[in-house]
């Protein structure tokens, strides 16, 4: 494949003289694979290839995909210009509930916050019999302090310092290795919080601790808590992760920048990720949907529906206009988490999805999985139950093999499983078995995209799907079929398109704050100051980060709601063409003047209504609006 590879109009190297500053690699850890792509960026050439992702320690996996592509290119590991790296050990460690030991410092009488929630329970369970899952940090390791700011962060009753020493020493006697600070109205003044990292730093210089006011400044306490109670709870265990993958590429001569990928689409520094761990927690099939509107770029498309299969799960997302939906919704196993994410929904439907007869003579594909290990019946690995890449294998629609012949397939194996637990029980042929395996993958597939379409005002009809990850266009035909979509689009190298959306992305941050403006006394100088002090907050990162002023997009969005509405539609403020610093084009839409006026909210009004009724199917224009975020 020998496009123009993104990045390619970085400085040209002397390649007679050195290689140093000649390639990118980026690597995508999945549950069985680790996806690798490296390009070079003076001719635009790539390599790809696969490696078994090795759950006890991924760093295994990840520096022998990083040696495998460097044998490819024949290049040398200071070659290397940038490591890209899309990882899942945030989710993983809140998943299985092995983050380490975490503390909660919050306000005085607001113990409690975590317990009370939201009083809501998942819909699939019996709200009589539902317990609530064990929080985080534990009762006994949440500390109340006196302290207390007004809704505008004016000090009301000033901090306990003495409370928070006290506070740190138990911590530390109890082994505590996080720490969460939240307090109370924290996102409009964080020096409360400050200040009591300074004292917990002071007792307890082994912990981290984490900051609401830099972690998720916005308002709603529950939401806030838990975000920062999250971040405290995989920091350490993010930070070792990666350390320990810088260390070890350094070992081996990579001296290169090394950037994470983050649920909005972006990257970020490793150092950013150590303070920040929560912000790659949704971030695993964000690359994948940056890959595919890359690709609908190329052929000319900008509406498409991409789903990624891999080995465990498939992954829906809706790009409109070129653009993906960012959402600050989102679940991490039983926790809201309201960290701005690309909406990709998520179903237990992937090769490794197992099929099941039930006693009842029904048939059930997903969402237990094989997973690397055992992995499916076909791979010889200890797997007994049969799955979608064995049903696959059964029907022809894969040869013999994987990773150009590194992976051998038992066809034999595979057939046996179906015929003992599927076929046989069932009163089915070999063939109806394993096809039948396959219509309800798909069908369960083809629910996810009209999640993302149907039920949000678009006909999926209208747009082209990219199928992709490993098992991604084995199912694209029938998917597409099912849903009366035309137009296809299957990358080269579908397996590994999530690294070339971790080539193609862009650093990217979020800066918010919460400011509740009630209409229709929107005071605009308000408004204009904190999104200059955003704006300040997020030239300086950029400054940091090395981004030069002509490669700068800066993007104004509001986060509204109908007065009485108990959720918030984010916005943006202006759909004009982009500028940068230097007066230059940009990637992203121009915001309006640092002074905001009527005009400005105006148009944000108008913007609002347009998107409520696109999801809701109605507006209130008569209806007061509150500016929130």
């Amino acid at each position: 494949m020998n496009q123009k590879a993104p990045g390619s109009d970085s400085p040209a190297v002397d390649t007679q003289t050195s290689q140093v500053g000649r390639y990118s690699v980026a690597l995508d850890v999945g549950g069985t694979f680790t996806d690798v792509t490296l390009v070079d960026l003076d001719s635009g050439a790539l390599w790809t290839t696969k490696t078994p992702t090795t759950p006890p320690d991924p760093g295994i996996g990840f520096l022998t995909g990083i040696e495998k592509a460097l044998a490819l290119a024949g290049a040398k590991p200071d070659a290397l210009t940038y490591v890209f790296h899309g990882t899942t050990t945030a989710t993983n460690a809140i998943l299985e509930n092995k983050g380490v030991l975490t503390a909660l410092l919050t306000t005085k009488g607001f113990r409690y916050v975590l317990e009370i929630g939201r009083h809501d329970i998942p819909r699939t369970s019996n709200m009589f019999a539902y317990v609530k899952p064990a929080r985080p940090v534990p009762p006994e390791l949440i500390f109340e302090i006196a302290e207390r700011l007004d809704i505008d962060g004016g000090e009301l009753e000033p901090l306990d310092e003495a409370a928070v020493r006290v506070a740190a020493r138990q911590l530390k006697a109890a082994g505590v290795e996080s720490v969460a600070i939240c307090f109370v109205h924290a996102y409009a003044n964080g020096a409360h919080e400050r200040r009591a990292r300074d004292i917990l730093q002071e007792e307890h210089l082994a912990c981290t601790v984490s900051l609401s006011s830099e972690v998720l400044p916005i308002f709603r306490e529950y939401e806030r808590s838990l975000a920062t109670v999250l971040n405290a709870y995989v920091q350490p265990i993010v930070g070792r992760y990666v350390g320990r993958l810088e260390s070890q590429m350094s070992d081996r001569g990579i001296h290169a920048p090394f950037r994470i990928m983050k649920s909005n689409g972006g990257v970020i520094s490793a150092e950013v990720v150590r303070r920040q761990p929560i912000y790659t927690a949704l971030s695993g099939p964000a690359a994948g949907v940056i890959g595919a509107r890359f690709v609908g770029e190329l052929a000319g498309y900008a509406d498409l529906i991409s789903v990624d299969v891999g080995g465990t799960s498939a992954d829906v997302c809706l790009i409109r206009g070129g653009e993906a939906e960012v959402t600050n919704e989102g679940h991490v196993g039983n926790w809201p988490l309201h960290v701005p994410r690309i909406d990709i929904p998520t179903i237990g439907a992937g090769g490794g999805s197992i099929a099941r007869a039930a006693d009842d003579g029904t048939l059930t594909v997903g969402p237990a999985s094989a997973g690397a290990v055992p992995g499916p019946v076909c791979y010889g690995a200890g797997g007994v139950e049969p799955t979608v890449t064995d049903a696959n294998l059964v029907l022809g629609r894969i040869p013999p093999y994987l990773l150009g012949g590194e992976i051998s397939l038992d066809v034999d194996r595979a057939r046996r499983a179906i015929e003992e637990r599927i076929a046989g029980p069932l009163g089915l042929s070999l063939e109806s078995a394993a096809n039948g395996i396959l219509e309800i993958v798909n069908n369960n597939m083809v629910g996810a995209i009209r999640i993302v379409s149907v039920e949000r005002g678009y006909d999926p009809r209208d747009f082209a799907l990219v199928p992709f990850g490993g098992a991604g266009p084995l199912h694209g035909g029938q998917i597409a079929d099912l849903l009366g979509m035309r137009t296809l689009l299957v990358p080269r190298n579908p397996g590994v398109l999530s690294t070339f959306g971790l080539l193609a992305t862009e650093l990217k941050n979020d800066y918010a704050r919460t400011s509740l403006q009630q209409a229709p006394d929107y005071d605009y100088e308000e408004m204009s100051t904190i999104y200059a002090e955003l704006e300040r907050d997020a030239t300086a990162w950029l400054d940091q980060e090395g981004v030069a002023p002509g490669d700068r997009g800066l993007r104004r969005l509001a986060d509204l709601r109908y007065r009485h509405q108990g959720f918030e539609i984010t916005v943006p403020w202006d759909d004009g063409g982009a500028t940068t610093d230097d007066g230059g084009s940009a990637v992203d839409v121009r915001p309006p003047s640092s002074a905001l006026g009527p005009e400005d909210v105006a148009r944000l009004l108008a913007n609002f209504h347009a998107r409520h009724e696109q999801l809701y199917t109605y507006r209130l224009e008569d209806a007061p609006v509150e500016i929130v975020t």
